[in-house]
């Protein structure tokens, strides 16, 4: 009998767990089902990805979508709308919403108002406190559920877990990988006199290397304690790649493309749209987390997308918050990198599909591979294209790489089988659903 399909993606050079080669890809009921030479066999419809490569499906594990309570910097509509025209095919939502997702019910409440309504998959951090210690176990487990995510530092929200004592609480209650924003609240408050009205090149003076080094520490020697994995994010300092290089028992690491692509250099030229917690530094630590991505210490790469209205970061430094958009050029601006060499192709889908995947348990999604569902980012690495404002999706309609010519675009995003965006145009309405995982209650 002569096999069918519904979609056969062919004539593309195919990155994934046994290499970079000419391979096709044939889909059906939105699940990969065989890869290989496949053009004598039939298809429903045939996409020709000649001179194109076919990745796994980019996942974006930390961005902030500010529904609820915050949708006029962006929505979880207009938030997936950017995703999906960067290439990406799932995104972890954070927690630091209006209420906050510290509860079955303001989790279910993201869940319902993303499905069919968002774009990409998707799945929700959950906000790691106090008052919620004893209802980890079974709230990291939810049907959308990301696990748990923790503040040790203040920055956009009410999220905020400071002491020793709070986190080992949750972490004693955690059994998934938890995530967490380290950087030392204790030494930041100590530090505000630091901040320099209206000089947002201060930021990095005060939220300095130190408090983002301590707090690792402190992180690193509780999960010891406690016998938890732990999850740290947008690393932002050269000293702690190589202290969590020493500690790939307990830790897997997060680096983020502006951390990677921008330093303090920049702030003369962006101003306050350069404020991220933690910050973007000096290029001193910009090599040292290379260094940890090439070792193969870092694990993951999250955009950390943080959108605020230009109006917001137009006020004077530090009444200005911190954050930037960024979903959207995930993919561009590291394919970008590895145009010039600084990384492989492989290493990208190692960071950007495999990563995920792997560290998060993901149930079938983060490899092109038999059973797996058939979410692809097509690539044409050879395209050179410049960055613009115009091009944002998200309703924040700014990015700090306005003007930066990149080599790598994004050509196609494809969701468990279906052609989301195609050549910079959205073709399938929303059909986002919630990402599952191995150990969550509905996988």
């Amino acid at each position: 009998m002569t096999e069918t399909f519904d979609t056969i993606f062919a004539n593309g050079t195919l990155v994934n767990h046994d290499g970079v080669g000419r391979r096709d890809v044939g889909v059906r009921d939105g699940k990969i089902v065989a890869i290989g030479s496949l053009s004598h066999l039939s298809a429903g419809e045939v996409i020709d990805c000649t001179g194109l490569h076919v990745l796994p499906g980019v996942i974006d594990s930390q961005v902030h979508f500010r529904e609820p309570g915050q949708e006029h910097k962006e929505d979880l509509q207009s938030g997936s709308l950017a995703a999906v025209m960067g290439g990406v095919t799932a995104v972890f939502e954070m927690p630091n919403t209006n209420p906050l997702t510290t509860s079955e019910a303001a989790l279910a409440d993201k869940v319902s108002r993303a499905r069919n309504r968002m774009h990409c998959d998707f799945a929700f951090w959950v906000g790691g406190t106090r008052d919620n210690v004893d209802d980890i176990p079974e709230l990291e487990r939810l049907p959308g559920a990301a696990g748990i995510k923790v503040f040790m530092g203040s920055s956009t929200g009410d999220l905020l877990v400071a002491d020793d004592e709070g986190v080992t609480a949750i972490l004693s209650k955690a059994r998934r990988r938890a995530a967490f924003h380290s950087e030392d609240e204790y030494r930041l408050e100590e530090r505000k006199p630091l901040r320099v009205t209206g000089d947002p090149s201060s930021h990095p003076v005060w939220r300095d290397a130190v408090a983002a080094l301590q707090c690792t520490e402190r992180l690193v020697r509780i999960a010891h304690a406690t016998g938890a994995k732990i999850h740290v994010l947008h690393i932002s300092t050269a000293e702690e790649m190589v202290f969590l290089a020493k500690h790939k028992d307990v830790a897997t690491v997060e680096v983020t493309p502006h951390h990677l692509s921008l330093s303090s250099d920049d702030y003369a030229r962006l101003g306050t749209l350069l404020q991220m917690n933690p910050p973007v530094r000096d290029l001193t630590h910009q090599a040292g987390i290379w260094w940890g991505l090439q070792q193969g210490v870092a694990d993951v790469l999250g955009s950390d997308h943080a959108p605020h209205t230009l109006a917001e970061k137009d006020k004077p430094y530090p009444q200005s918050p911190s954050g930037m958009p960024g979903v959207q050029t995930l993919v561009p601006v590291m394919l970008d990198h590895v145009a010039k060499g600084r990384l492989s192709i492989e290493r990208f889908v190692d960071l950007s599909s495999h990563g995920p995947g792997r560290i998060y348990g993901m149930a079938t999604k983060g490899r092109v591979a038999v059973g797996y569902d058939a979410d692809l980012t097509i690539v044409d690495l050879k395209r050179t294209v410049t960055i613009t404002n115009a091009q944002s999706a998200s309703r924040a309609g700014w990015t700090p790489y306005h003007g930066r010519e990149v080599t790598g675009w994004p050509v196609g995003t494809i969701i468990r089988g279906q052609r989301i965006m195609w050549e910079g145009e959205l073709v399938t309405p929303a059909t986002g659903a919630a990402v599952r995982f191995h150990d969550n209650h509905n996988a």
